[in-house]
């Protein structure tokens, strides 16, 4: 039942004119207020550090997560420009993974367990020798039994610190903490669950058999909630603490790189989206479930309905040339360095860059791979080296992209997020690259668009998300292939594949 200042707010929908949207990711927090035009009428975003304390291990304040919200909600609410806005209510996205556990009142018994933590490396195994690599996957939808997903920290807790596992009234991620600390409902999106390991991706809820064997019960997990389906109203408790309106909806969206895809417009199966930032994510929609014999892929729930999406990633892109900015580039920027590469001819002249800093991603899934770089001759330069760090990102975007054809995953209309698609010489390489024209977003808060959108459908302002995506996502600008320089490339791509092969045994 909606109480008297939820309904009053459910009464009035139509009148508003804007959402607000988190999105809680790994280092920080923003807070975006989204007209229905899909503009950003303020934003703010709030650091956190992550803390480090032993090897393999990466924990947060728990309460750092609801500080930042705190704070980037009041920053965003106090902006001349959001003078007079009334919220139609609240969207919320997150990271995965990363596990918070609380007591009945909800307050944290120790420090998140962030996604990036390797402790539970015995517990993944253990996993795996219970259920068997191709249960989990056929189940899941995840391809491999890492330390990353939540079931084997919460197996860890239980194996390591059993008081606190035992106290532990509520499992949540970092997306049900914020929507419990607003509502004061435990409650999660169905599109957050599936690399927790515990969710059942094709019946759509908890797998008992997993709970059991981790030692959970359904009862300790949020409610399983549809994509922009209402959690719960914004508490006296929270609207004090953050100036919202008490009563104001709080609706729940998937995990990040699903609600980027949603906020970059990727609703239909045949459209992609990749997302460069430190690390390479592609999100590709499908109308079913498809699981990768080879287990390169992960696959996920999509915010609609009746749709999934498939996750292929890699560890290392633009981290590459923040790493090769710092240790060798002479003080210049990531635009100077950039606009020295575009002088470069396609194939930088013979030189080729493996991109395996941190182990290969898909579609080689080796973490023992390594960076390489070949060909060196008196002749290359700075910028040269650039140019192949350049080019092997947009070549692992081919690869991905050819193992999703591949794998029945149409893969049509590509669209550009992350701080690579600012970058017009990247884009450009990628699409000679790909051979495909590539569509860049206009908004670069793309996860943050996308759970204002699912929240404006929840609102009821937006029939659907068809219909918040024709009105809210528009393109900054389109980047054709050019034909010389994509057959030029197909040579430099054999290369880089056969580089691979001739090196994988080193590894």
């Amino acid at each position: 039942m909606l109480d008297t200042a939820a309904r009053a707010w459910q009464n009035d929908a139509m009148k508003t004119d804007c959402v607000l949207a988190l999105d809680a990711g790994t280092t920080s927090l923003k807070a975006v207020l989204f007209d229905a035009a899909g503009r950003s009428v303020a934003a703010s975003a709030v650091e956190y550090a992550l803390e480090r304390p032993a090897p393999d291990v990466v924990e947060l304040d728990a309460e750092a997560y609801w500080r930042a919200a705190r704070q980037a909600i009041r920053s965003v609410l106090a902006a001349p420009a959001a003078s007079g806005a009334r919220p139609a209510g609240v969207g919320v996205t997150s990271q995965g993974e990363t596990l918070i556990v609380t007591d009945r009142a909800g307050v944290p018994l120790r420090p998140a367990i962030v996604w990036m933590d390797n402790r539970s490396v015995e517990e993944a195994a253990l996993i795996e020798r219970e259920f068997g690599l191709d249960a989990v996957h056929r189940v899941t939808g995840q391809p491999e039994i890492t330390p990353t997903w939540t079931a084997t920290r919460a197996l860890w807790l239980r194996r390591h610190t059993p008081e606190v596992f035992r106290r532990a009234a509520r499992f949540l991620l970092v997306e049900d903490f914020l929507i419990l600390r607003l509502t004061g409902r435990a409650a999660t999106d169905r599109g957050m669950c599936p690399s927790t390991l515990y969710y059942d991706l094709a019946r759509g809820d908890w797998w008992p058999e997993m709970l059991r064997f981790v030692g959970l019960s359904a009862g300790q997990l949020p409610e399983l909630k549809r994509s922009g389906e209402r959690a719960g109203g914004i508490t006296r408790e929270a609207a004090a603490e953050t100036g919202l309106p008490s009563g104001l909806p709080v609706t729940t969206a998937p995990i990040d790189q699903i609600s980027g895809a949603v906020g970059a417009g990727n609703l239909a199966p045949g459209m992609v989206t990749e997302t460069t930032g430190a690390a390479l994510a592609l999100c590709a929609t499908t109308d079913r479930i498809i699981l990768d014999p080879q287990r390169r892929a992960g696959a996920y729930a999509h915010a609609l309905p009746g749709r999934f999406a498939l996750l292929p990633w890699t560890p290392t892109a633009g981290m590459l040339l923040h790493w090769f900015r710092d240790e060798f580039g002479g003080g210049r920027s990531y635009e100077e360095l950039l606009r020295e590469a575009e002088g470069i001819v396609p194939g930088a002249e013979g030189l080729t860059l493996l991109p395996h800093f941190c182990g290969a991603g898909s579609p080689q899934v080796n973490p023992r791979a390594r960076g390489v770089l070949d060909g060196l001759t008196l002749r290359h330069g700075r910028a040269h080296v650039v140019r192949a760090l350049v080019e092997s990102v947009a070549f692992m975007l081919r690869e991905n992209l050819e193992m999703l054809s591949e794998l029945g995953a149409p893969t049509g209309e590509m669209r550009c997020l992350g701080g690579a698609a600012r970058s017009a010489t990247w884009t450009q390489i990628k699409a000679d690259v790909c051979r495909r024209e590539l569509r860049v977003p206009e908004c670069e808060e793309a996860a943050a668009l996308g759970a204002a959108m699912i929240a404006f459908v929840g609102a009821g302002i937006c029939a659907d998300l068809k219909e918040a995506s024709e009105r809210m996502v528009r393109l900054r600008r389109r980047v054709h292939p050019e034909a010389a320089r994509a057959d030029a490339y197909e040579a430099a791509y054999r290369r880089y594949r056969d580089l691979y092969e001739r090196t994988r045994g080193f590894f």
